[in-house]
């Protein structure tokens, strides 16, 4: 189930809003990174798609989904020379605008993403048109890891890095020369500095939240290259683009595994390409890695496309990350239960059409509760619910491969889920009221949710029935292919991530999680594909 729940407690006066106008926005960006030549700067050319009539008939390895874990196996699988390796991917390339850190809510619900729904279920996204939830997936090469926020075992975790961080790349938790650039945006509002000051005053450490402890305040890291996101497109495929035991056919949608009914061993791939059908075959093994299902100024705009520098190169807004721990969680064990995205401004504040759409808000909810924020400087704190209770169910909705699958989250079916979340929005307010934010004359913006009106602002009623109103997802769903031993009914591959009954196949992508990490789930992902690639050169060259 997809389980971050974000709820924005309050947008609070005092520094930036994200990008407005995008009728006049988007174009201009484009128009200015074509113009000096910004992908030319990239010493890594696109990866080269290839023609359905220059693809063999069989390969040793097939992988389905060039997203997060895809590309990584493509570019650790083509290593060995001797191995011919084919990458399907239902999208396309990435765009000059996917490249944006700032920009990542405007992919959503574009040609880049899947665009799945919810289905309502009365519990949450209730403020949302029909009572449907998003649930953004990428349809891109590179994956979700080209729409989400760029938020960023050891050894696997490390062998991608490349962090540029020097003070953080020294320690024995960081590593540099890996495919995958870690660091932080080169621009920073004031306000990234008193997010972090503020969790001092709370009794919170500052510190490296992917090292030896979590629980504390940090200026956020995440997968940024000279202020363009670094996707796994771009880390691990760009470089292996001119390797000719590495095919990568785009747009090319699978559609039937070939399962032998006798032997029952996966020997290739029914796809769609072009509105034809074709069918490879594989000599080794098929893998699944398709997923578990306002600066908006001129001056802005050209200091990006000239330097790569600016408040676009902000990650989605967010420039603070925090892991906190609320009164249900042992704070002994360093465990914490609840994390904030800190953004310096709103994801609704001139958002516009495009993060309204984004978000699946109604416009009446919007224009009562949003719109009044308009033209103002605001910063929100977003808690995530890290660890729920609550688990969903994905069921096919028919025998169509093409049909998308019914999506039910059952958001908050836990009562604990929202006591947990509520905590945390209640430590969100603590911090705006500290010091450090006091600074700047933050007041809590404290306009009533339509349906929410009746009850006392303030109260936990209060906030629970905002929380169901205004519920979200950020790209972390896990577990519809659960690791786990043979005599679990529930688990669908085994520690090698080989499907139980099926010789030949392997699921290898943030499915196979049997419950959720404590975090954002892109980094853990690669790392499941950097070891996955590693048990498959194992397995083979023993033979």
């Amino acid at each position: 189930m997809s389980s971050v729940v974000g709820a924005i407690p309050g947008a609070i006066a005092g520094a930036a809003n994200v990008v407005t106008n995008v009728a006049w926005f988007i174009p201009l960006l484009a128009a200015a990174i074509a113009y000096f030549q910004y992908e030319l700067m990239d010493p890594e050319a696109r990866p080269i798609d290839v023609e359905t009539t220059l693809l063999m008939e069989k390969y040793d390895f097939i992988i389905i989904g060039g997203g997060s874990a895809g590309a990584v196996l493509a570019n650790r699988l083509s290593e060995v020379e001797e191995w011919n390796v084919l990458l399907l991917e239902a999208g396309g390339d990435e765009t000059e605008i996917s490249d944006v850190p700032l920009l990542a809510a405007y992919l959503q619900l574009s040609k880049l993403d899947w665009q799945y729904k919810t289905e309502p279920q009365g519990t949450a996204c209730l403020a949302m048109k029909n009572k449907r939830c998003n649930w953004p997936r990428g349809k891109v090469i590179g994956g979700s890891s080209v729409l989400n926020y760029m938020l960023y075992v050891l050894y696997y975790f490390k062998k991608s890095e490349d962090n540029r961080n020097p003070y953080l790349s020294r320690t024995t938790y960081h590593s540099t020369g890996g495919y995958l650039t870690i660091q932080e945006a080169p621009w920073h509002t004031p306000l990234a500095a008193a997010f972090v000051q503020a969790g001092q005053e709370m009794g919170y450490e500052n510190r490296d939240i992917n090292g030896k402890f979590q629980t504390g305040f940090m200026i956020a890291q995440g997968t940024v290259r000279r202020g363009a996101r670094c996707s796994t497109a771009k880390s691990f495929l760009r470089p292996a683009r001119l390797r000719k035991n590495l095919h990568l056919a785009m747009h090319s949608h699978a559609t039937k595994l070939l399962i032998n009914p006798t032997t029952r061993m996966a020997y290739g791939v029914e796809f769609y390409r072009d509105g034809n059908k074709y069918t490879v075959h594989a000599t080794k093994e098929v893998i699944l890695s398709a997923g578990a299902i306002g600066y908006e100024n001129v001056p802005s705009v050209l200091r990006y496309a000239m330097l790569g520098d600016g408040p676009l190169t902000v990650m989605g807004g967010v420039e603070g990350l925090a892991f906190v721990n609320t009164k249900y969680a042992n704070q002994s064990d360093d465990f914490p239960d609840i994390e904030f995205h800190f953004v310096s401004g709103s994801t609704n504040s001139d958002g516009g059409n495009q993060v309204r759409k984004a978000h699946g808000l109604t416009d009446e909810f919007y224009k009562e509760v949003f719109e009044p924020i308009n033209n103002q400087d605001v910063w929100s704190a977003i808690p995530v619910l890290l660890r729920p209770k609550s688990r969903g169910i994905i069921k096919l909705r028919s025998r169509n491969p093409f049909a998308y699958p019914f999506i039910y989250p059952n958001y908050f079916f836990e009562p604990f889920d929202m006591k947990t979340l509520v905590e945390g929005v209640k430590i969100a307010i603590a911090m705006s009221k500290t010091k450090s934010f006091q600074r700047f004359g933050s007041t809590l913006y404290n306009k009533s949710f339509p349906a929410c009106k009746s009850i006392p602002f303030y109260t936990d009623y209060y906030w629970e029935c905002m929380i169901r109103q205004y519920s979200v997802t950020i790209y972390h769903p896990v577990g519809t292919c659960k690791m786990g031993p043979k005599w679990d009914t529930e688990a669908v591959v085994d520690a090698q991530l080989r499907v139980y009954g099926i010789k030949g196949l392997r699921v290898i992508d943030a499915s196979i999680m049997p419950t959720l990490v404590s975090g954002n789930t892109n980094a853990p992902v690669i790392m499941i594909a950097e070891k996955g690639s590693d048990l498959i050169k194992a397995f083979w060259k023993k033979l």
